[in-house]
């Protein structure tokens, strides 16, 4: 017995040593996992002189192609690969590898590798610690600032590129429909107009440095919590004019080469396999001829249904799109192998025309972390933040010997947003504490941090300051991508219509009011110092109705990158005039917002949300959509047009003036609102076609003028399935805010 014994414990040993060392190949390799390069070598194709011979060529890589060749060209990485190189980075080290995709070693096709990046490169090079961070794409919105959002996607192209990435699964342009929303920091705002301009600023800035943009989700995508089994329904209408626009413009005009379906289902089909989405309107009525690829994990249910709806790549791993599963498709004739030749076909085309461009050598290490990238940093985070309320407090005076207050929990917390896909890793993040004492020590000042969590040390330092800086709102724990993996678990929330066992990080806001201690840190310090700044850190509206009303100045300041501190000190001591303005509307009641639950598995979206349900139910505000303040003030004149009658087909052209009437120069958003009041259909009382942001010296006069096209004044009959254009009087409106206040008015006719 005791031989018995000692030769089963020499066994056990000994299969310990062999998983142990198992383990730590696979470890080891996993980390240091095999780079390749993501161009082709032209001594391999020299049939192929300029970018028109790739077709051809993909053609015939198709006809050299096995079976199981094609099919691995249609998704990530095979399971146990994808597996185990992303959980020992991505779990382990806390490091987003490169995946991978499409690599043919044998037929000489080069892969290539998906890098988030709202707002900075998400995969890093084996030897890279950092990139440059900047604030979310909300606050972008914020500025109104479309130059900027081309800028600032060149850097984050630049630095995928050094970073040996080449296909950007970013720019995120779903609508804001709900504040609660979870993601809502990655996208623009709630008008499918500014969703639209800004998302095409985020493709040029992204293919400008030969990086494949992805512009996502399509379609419908803004809940998080129940993001993998809820269904939305839509009318045609609300489709057509509300939720798809904005996608159409970045297709149609950004020619991004690819774009990424959502997890939820539209109308009973799931988006992975929705032929309406991919096919019908996406390829054969916009004229898309790029690659469509899956949101990650759960992005395709059915992979015969994906091949006849137009899905090309599954993400991240071979799931549905199995040999076993497409080969049976082929033999009982639900799809043809050349339904799978045209997919594979059409990827390669896209891709191989960045794979034959030579220029690595234009991107290297040395491109990352540039000092004019961190200096666009500060600036996209300067001029992304609104000031909503201001009364006779800022900008701070810049003497010297006060005391200064910086109170809060978030008042010294390294937070840039979201922890799931959209996370980066900065080289440092300037808190709202770091940038004011920084900025204060070279004015000899005393900057005092205190947490807020003992009320009356805070209340006590509030008194005694010369202005108190209260920092509250959220983290990547409270709002953002939802780190719920498990399905089945999803749906039971979803089914429950209630959270069912334990919340994860991230996820939708399930009340649109600040934390309870936010609030009652506020309402216990708002009246002790006449000289207080609430700043919000957050991603999207909140209920501000317990204590606007007390403070005596409210500051947006967003998830503001690694540089957000120093641009929060520079506006609060005007060194920046504020002048970012809402790209959302702040409900003065919660209930008023479009009903949304964060936990089902249906729900209907309507053709009315933001400032158009407010608008057009007169519903009370807070705040109003393109709205907020300056250091300065403007005044707004002659409102001009060039004609008062235009063609259906035709465009007009329109001006206004602007005179800085203070002593501070600053820069100001004119917008463009068109009114519907005359139409024989139900429409929005106005909707966002255009605006300018322009820099006015004091007592300057500048005039802007902004054209429109009759095209994006139509609506959508589904009845005959077409754009009509109505023959009518239209309101014209010009101004600082969508509220007609203030807005300046004239008419024009289509006749």
């Amino acid at each position: 017995m005791k031989k018995i014994i000692l030769k089963t414990l020499k066994i056990i040993g000994i299969l310990v040593l062999v998983l142990v060392a198992a383990g730590t190949i696979v470890y080891y390799n996993s980390v240091n996992y095999k780079m390749y390069s993501l161009h082709v070598n032209p001594e391999d194709f020299p049939e192929v002189k300029t970018k028109d011979d790739i077709p051809e060529l993909a053609k015939n890589l198709v006809e050299q192609m096995t079976f199981e060749e094609k099919i691995d060209q249609m998704y990530g990485n095979k399971k146990l690969k994808f597996g185990a190189v992303f959980g020992v980075n991505g779990v382990i080290n806390k490091r987003f590898p490169h995946i991978y995709v499409g690599l043919n070693e044998r037929l000489h096709i080069p892969p290539w590798v998906l890098s988030d990046g709202p707002r900075g490169s998400r995969v890093m090079d084996q030897d890279v610690n950092a990139v440059t961070t900047f604030p979310v794409a909300m606050s972008r919105g914020a500025s109104w600032d479309i130059d900027l959002e081309k800028r600032i996607n060149e850097v984050i192209a630049t630095e995928m590129r050094a970073n040996k990435t080449n296909y950007a699964a970013t720019p995120c342009i779903n609508l804001l429909r709900h504040p609660g929303w979870g993601r809502a920091q990655e996208t623009y705002g709630e008008d499918p107009w500014l969703l639209g301009e800004f998302g095409l600023a985020s493709v040029e800035g992204i293919e400008k440095h030969n990086v494949m943009a992805c512009p996502k989700h399509f379609a419908l995508n803004s809940i998080e919590n129940s993001r993998f089994v809820v269904d939305v329904s839509v009318d045609e209408r609300a489709l057509r004019e509300v939720y798809l626009p904005h996608f159409k413009k970045v297709i149609q005009k950004g020619k991004p080469a690819s774009i990424m379906s959502a997890y939820n289902s539209v109308n009973g089909e799931f988006c992975g396999n929705n032929k309406t989405l991919l096919t019908d309107i996406l390829r054969d009525e916009w004229g898309f001829e790029g690659i469509v690829s899956t949101d990650w994990v759960y992005g395709l249910y059915d992979g015969v249904a994906g091949v006849k709806a137009g899905l090309d790549v599954e993400m991240p791993m071979q799931d549905e799109y199995s040999y076993k599963t497409l080969r049976k498709g082929v033999d009982n004739g639900e799809i043809s192998e050349k339904d799978i030749d045209k997919i594979v076909t059409r990827t390669l085309i896209t891709r191989l025309k960045y794979a034959f461009i030579q220029d690595s050598d234009k991107y290297l290490k040395s491109a990352i972390l540039k000092q004019s990238s961190i200096d666009l940093a500060r600036e996209a985070a300067e001029k992304g933040m609104v000031l909503l309320k201001n009364e006779n407090v800022l900008p701070f005076e810049k003497s010297k010997n006060k005391k200064i207050a910086i109170i809060g929990s978030l008042a010294d917390v390294e937070n840039t947003g979201d922890g799931g896909s959209s996370d980066c890793a900065p080289p440092y993040v300037i808190t709202p504490y770091q940038g004011i004492k920084k900025y204060n020590e070279a004015l000899g000042n005393e900057v005092i941090l205190n947490d807020g969590k003992d009320l009356e040390s805070a209340k006590k330092l509030a008194q005694e300051a010369d202005e108190v800086v209260i920092v509250v709102g959220y983290t990547n724990l409270d709002e953002g991508e939802y780190l719920q993996f498990s399905r089945k678990n999803m749906l039971k929330s979803a089914e429950a219509g209630k959270l069912i066992g334990k919340k994860d990080d991230g996820g939708d806001r399930l009340d649109l009011k600040l934390k309870s201690k936010d609030e009652q840190l506020i309402t216990a310090i708002v009246g002790l110092n006449k000289n207080t700044v609430v700043t919000y850190v957050g991603s999207s509206a909140i209920d501000m109705s317990a204590w606007q009303d007390k403070a005596p100045a409210i500051l947006f300041t967003w998830y503001a990158g690694m540089e957000g501190g120093n641009a929060l000190a520079n506006l609060l001591y005007g060194d920046v005039n504020p002048s970012g303005k809402l790209p959302f509307t702040i409900a003065k009641n919660q209930e008023d917002y479009p009903p949304f639950n964060a936990y089902t598995n249906k729900i209907t979206y309507g053709y009315y949300h933001g400032y158009t349900l407010f608008e057009k139910e007169n519903k009370p505000i807070s705040y109003p959509f393109g709205y907020g303040l300056s250091y300065t003030t403007y005044a707004y004149s002659n409102i001009q047009i060039d004609t008062t009658q235009i063609a259906v087909n035709g465009n007009l052209k329109t001006s206004i003036d602007i005179k800085n009437i203070g002593v501070k120069g600053g820069e100001e958003i004119v917008q463009l609102y068109i009114g519907f009041k005359n139409s024989g259909v139900d429409r929005p009382v106005k909707l966002l076609r255009g605006f300018k942001r322009i820099a006015i010296a004091p007592q300057e006069t500048k005039t802007v003028t902004i054209e429109i096209n009759t095209e994006d004044l139509a609506w959508y009959d589904p009845s005959l399935k077409k754009w009509k254009i109505e023959a009518m009087e239209y309101e014209l409106y010009m101004g600082a805010s969508s509220q007609e206040k203030d807005l300046l008015k004239t008419t024009f006719t289509i006749p």
